[in-house]
């Protein structure tokens, strides 16, 4: 599936469901159940989670594009549901142009299952809601779609016995898969939605939202969340030793003034 197809699909949809809201229980740095299914040698883990009535949602950035153009599993989690990269472009390669503005070298990474504990049901059981903020600033501006139910999608669908790396990928049959399914995973880029009111650059510091959640017609029954920081300042443990050798430069600067 082209992901902006998605986008034109979801622009003006308003999926924000007046819904009864759930004891939030996210949990950090978790894995998710049963695997991580989309492409062998994704490693499973730090995972922002949240599982009730049957349901767990789960969030997590990772480091898509390294030195080379290669995925790592490098999560950079801070283990309160936020993730950090550096605000850089990737290299030239896998079709993007050198320092492409609009592509993160990041990816977020979101996990769908609709009986992770036996009292759930199918994916198609529920509605679902993905927010992706393209605002850099403390504010949002959400691309809101349902990740499930929008039509044909390239997910890697399974459920809790299916092994890493080993979902099913097949938009033609997708329909029926998620019928009878309950694991559905994706990793997507940022650039995968850049255009129209949605824009990004990679080259900018911010702070980006990422919502899922999950709801049975108006009531919401679970909820995660993450931030992903797009940003080269000094981390705050950082800025207050800086802080500390200033004050220190400064002090010895009046010594010497004074002798």
């Amino acid at each position: 599936m082209k992901i902006k197809t998605i986008s034109t699909v979801v622009i003006g949809m308003g999926l924000i469901w007046a819904a009864t809201t759930a004891s939030a229980a996210v949990i950090y740095d978790q894995n998710v159940t049963n695997e991580v299914i989309f492409g062998s040698g994704n490693a499973n883990g730090a995972f922002t989670v949240d599982q009730q009535n049957g349901l767990e949602l789960g969030l997590r950035a990772k480091l898509r594009f390294d030195q080379n153009n290669l995925p790592q599993n490098t999560f950079n989690s801070n283990g309160d549901g936020t993730y950090r990269f550096d605000n850089v472009a990737p290299p030239s390669g896998f079709g993007f142009a050198p320092n492409s503005p609009s592509t993160a070298i990041w990816n977020f990474e979101w996990s769908i299952n609709s009986n992770f504990d036996g009292s759930g049901a199918s994916l198609d059981s529920f509605n679902y809601l993905l927010q992706i903020d393209f605002d850099p600033s403390a504010g949002t501006n959400f691309l809101a779609f349902d990740p499930i139910n929008s039509g044909a999608a390239d997910h890697a669908l399974g459920d809790n016995t299916t092994a890493n790396g080993a979902g099913i990928s097949d938009p033609t049959n997708y329909a029926a898969n998620i019928a009878s399914l309950h694991l559905a995973q994706n990793s997507w880029n940022m650039e995968f939605f850049d255009g129209g009111p949605y824009t990004f650059n990679a080259l900018d510091a911010g702070i980006y939202d990422i919502v899922l959640t999950a709801y049975d017609g108006q009531t919401e029954l679970a909820s995660t969340s993450i931030q992903v920081i797009n940003a080269s300042v000094p981390e705050p443990q950082t800025l207050f030793t800086m802080s500390l050798a200033l004050c220190a430069l400064g002090w010895m600067r009046r010594k010497r003034s004074a002798a």
